[in-house]
């Protein structure tokens, strides 16, 4: 293995022990009772397969050194789920990627997913709680709202979708004012 190779992976191992401790914490402890957290009613999981653009995320820990151009690549997987490739270029331009098999939980509907980036770390929950209906943006929460992604099969959304977005997100008690623009050039 190359050093780059190995650094990259060194990387993405901690940022994955990081999210595994945020999951871990996320699940296990609250203080406060939310309502329980809305998804859409219905993914076709063919339709979302395929490369998505990171547009905002409350910040996170374990993506802390991506600095640009974070993006999912979701695969459809013979036995049911996803397999997803998440990847991100830090500030000094090197490409970081992290692996996971995301499992449905919610066979009715496939918004409920838990996400496993490996054998040892604890699954998180993966909820699409906002899609297009031309599949063209994806909101991904979990039922604690400490984390939140928004997702667009281009590097860029507009403002006015940007906008309904985060009203329909404010609805779900999520705070828009967390969340963090992240840099595309569409690499």
């Amino acid at each position: 293995m190359n050093a780059s190779r190995g650094a990259a992976l060194a990387g993405a191992g901690i940022g994955v022990g990081l999210a595994a401790a945020m999951i871990y914490r996320s699940t296990h402890s609250t203080s406060e009772l939310l309502p329980e957290l809305r998804t859409v009613p219905y993914v076709d999981l063919g339709r979302y397969q395929g490369r998505w653009f990171e547009i905002a995320k409350y910040p996170t820990p374990f993506q802390g050194t991506c600095a640009k151009n974070t993006t999912a690549e979701y695969v459809v997987r013979n036995c049911g789920g996803l397999a997803v490739e998440n990847r991100c270029t830090t500030a000094e331009g090197r490409t970081r990627s992290a692996r996971a098999v995301a499992s449905v939980v919610d066979d009715e509907s496939n918004a409920k997913l838990r996400l496993k980036y490996s054998p040892i770390a604890p699954a998180a929950d993966y909820w699409i709680v906002d899609l297009d209906q031309e599949y063209r943006y994806a909101v991904i929460g979990e039922p604690q709202r400490r984390f939140l992604w928004i997702l667009a099969r281009t590097p860029a959304l507009d403002e006015q979708t940007f906008e309904d977005i985060c009203s329909r997100l404010r609805e779900q008690l999520y705070d828009p004012a967390r969340l963090e623009r992240t840099p595309q050039d569409g690499a």
